[in-house]
């Protein structure tokens, strides 16, 4: 059974757009002088909360025009001398009741909510930031101007991020689009720092795997940036390095070599070493992807000697490599020497150098024990995951890739026959991808898939139904009719109807996969003459008894699933599920 694997972390290095907050002592210039956040669901940690120490309150001093500049001075200061954020929290709430008292809705107020709800994030009180941020889009207002819209756009931005620390990603993306049009309104379709919120959007799109949206913003950028920058930028090869991303994902690699060449050209030109390494790497994937496996060496090879030299041959990126290379020589056949560099990383992984976020560790993991599930080794896969498991902590920001994580425990539980174990992995994945706002993409539609097959070992048909057909809807929308994870589903759907009893539905979707892989994919297919045989037992049965009881599952799995205790028969159709 094919394996779920994360998707592989984006070597993107382009900067993120800054976040707009007015200064309070300049109107026209407006900074809060923090980095915003990636989109990416990898954050660090948020601080732990120490004791509050509210300050008393004076509510007839906040009347004072000057307090509100005043104490939210106090509170960029507080941030800024390392001192209690709650202290600094509490300046920024007073400077915004007195600037909401004074001069009310407006440029100063929306300028102070955004200070409240960047120091709430840092605290890990991101519900709390959600509101105080909703509440500053209420109170900038396009029509007073572009320090208004622009307040505006960043009050937006901020919210994307934060949602996006709470793995709401698809509420994320929606703030972003809503500030990059405020922004192409305010500052022109073409202007510069329209390029960066484009690509933003572009990398949060990546991150739900909806690679057509991200293919879009990603050639807005290149567009933009074409018109304002020189030619052969640092910034061009960033954005070139995410649109072959894309591209890999879409599975046009040819598109996406050439965006890696090119990138790696710029880079080469402008004397970034470390970064044509990692572009090195990527060119390697690209090659192992269309079977070209002794440029895919070379490559590997060529970013292997840099990135010892450079960071030394104890760092993660040295052991990214060594897993790069066990995947390509798994693939080629060679188990000893995919083994072995799948050791070299491990040894890696377990001396960590100082500085190394564990989000890194557990990807790198989570990879090996895709390579020795694809070696038939599921117990030291499982082992490797659980390792992964604990070095992620379960926040918001971090459930999207314990999620992957969990999914790919419930494939090894189900290899294994821990049929139970695997469903509560796959129940727990999924749970976490709904809350992640991930219940459209394709990668959902397969888990659901897998959770249907542990289900149909437990002999729950109604849940397992369930799961196929919500599986079938996703996948139809996300891969087409004619892909092999949708056909799959269907022909998994139709097994399971048929055990239930319902002749006629399990008929009418296996009509419709024999249609499908008879027109689009042709007789030739391995799969056609088997579906063309269980349709044909099906009709004949039917035509006996149209209202006869579900068959027993013995006679619906293959000859690996878990036999019926009920009956010793050994008797198995060839009415098989497709993982």
């Amino acid at each position: 059974m094919p394996g779920l694997v994360s998707p592989k972390n984006s070597p993107l290095g382009a900067p993120s757009p800054p976040i707009f907050v007015p200064d309070p002592a300049r109107k026209t210039e407006h900074s809060n002088g923090a980095k915003t956040p990636s989109p990416s669901t990898t954050r660090a940690r948020p601080a732990k909360k120490p004791a509050s120490e509210k300050l008393p309150i004076d509510e007839t001093s906040l009347d004072n025009p000057d307090l509100g500049p005043f104490l939210l001075k106090l509170a960029r200061d507080t941030i800024g001398s390392g001192e209690n954020p709650n202290k600094a929290l509490d300046y920024a709430i007073r400077a915004s009741k007195s600037f909401e008292r004074c001069s009310g809705p407006g440029l100063d107020l929306a300028m102070s909510l955004h200070v409240v709800a960047a120091i709430c994030c840092n605290l890990g009180r991101f519900e709390e930031a959600v509101r105080v941020l909703e509440r500053s889009i209420e109170v900038s207002d396009l029509k007073n101007g572009s320090d208004h819209a622009l307040a505006k756009f960043s009050g937006y931005m901020q919210l994307g991020d934060t949602y996006s620390m709470l793995g709401q990603l698809e509420q994320s993306i929606l703030c972003y689009g809503s500030g990059l049009k405020i922004q192409k309104e305010t500052l022109g379709e073409s202007d510069p720092r329209v390029a960066e919120t484009c690509r933003y959007l572009a990398e949060a799109h990546v991150q739900v795997m909806q690679f057509d949206e991200a293919e879009k913003y990603c050639r807005n950028t290149l567009e933009i940036r074409r018109k304002h920058n020189s030619p052969a930028s640092v910034e061009e090869a960033a954005d070139r390095r995410l649109m072959a991303l894309i591209y890999e994902a879409k599975g046009d690699y040819e598109s996406a070599l050439e965006h890696l060449v090119l990138a790696s050209m710029i880079m080469i030109a402008n004397g970034q070493d470390n970064e044509v390494a990692a572009i090195d790497m990527g060119i390697g994937d690209i090659y192992l992807s269309l079977c070209r496996f002794d440029e895919a060496v070379f490559s590997y090879q060529k970013a292997l000697t840099v990135m010892k030299s450079m960071r030394g041959e104890n760092h993660p990126s040295v052991a990214s490599v060594f897993i790069r290379l066990a995947d390509l020589y798994y693939k080629t056949g060679k188990l000893r020497e995919s083994k072995s560099y799948c050791e070299n990383a491990l040894r890696i992984y377990a001396k960590p150098l100082p500085g190394i976020v564990p989000e890194e560790l557990a990807s790198g993991l989570t990879e090996i024990a895709a390579i020795y599930e694809a070696v038939n080794e599921p117990e030291e896969a499982l082992n490797l995951l659980q390792k992964a498991m604990k070095l992620l902590d379960d926040t918001p920001a971090q459930r999207s890739s314990i999620a992957g994580i969990e999914a790919q425990m419930g494939v090894m539980f189900y290899m294994v026959g821990r049929y139970r174990d695997a469903w509560t992995s796959f129940e727990s994945a999924i749970s976490k991808l709904r809350a992640g706002g991930e219940r459209k993409s394709a990668y959902f539609g397969v888990v659901l898939n897998q959770m249907g097959l542990a289900g149909v070992q437990l002999y729950k048909l109604d849940e397992a139904a369930q799961l196929f057909e919500e599986a079938k809807e996703i996948l139809e929308q996300e891969c087409g009719l004619c892909h092999a994870d949708t056909l799959g589903v269907y022909t998994n759907l139709a097994a399971t109807y048929d055990a239930m009893g319902r002749v006629e539905a399990a008929i009418e979707m296996l009509e419709h996969v024999l249609k499908v892989r008879e027109e689009q994919l042709g007789t030739a297919n391995p799969d056609f003459d088997d579906e063309k045989k269980r349709l044909a037992d099906l009709l004949k049965e039917a035509g006996r008894a149209r209202n006869r009881k579900g068959k027993s599952l013995e006679n619906l799995l293959d000859p690996n699933s878990q036999k019926t205790k009920k009956e010793g028969s050994k008797r198995r159709s060839g009415f098989g599920y497709k993982t």
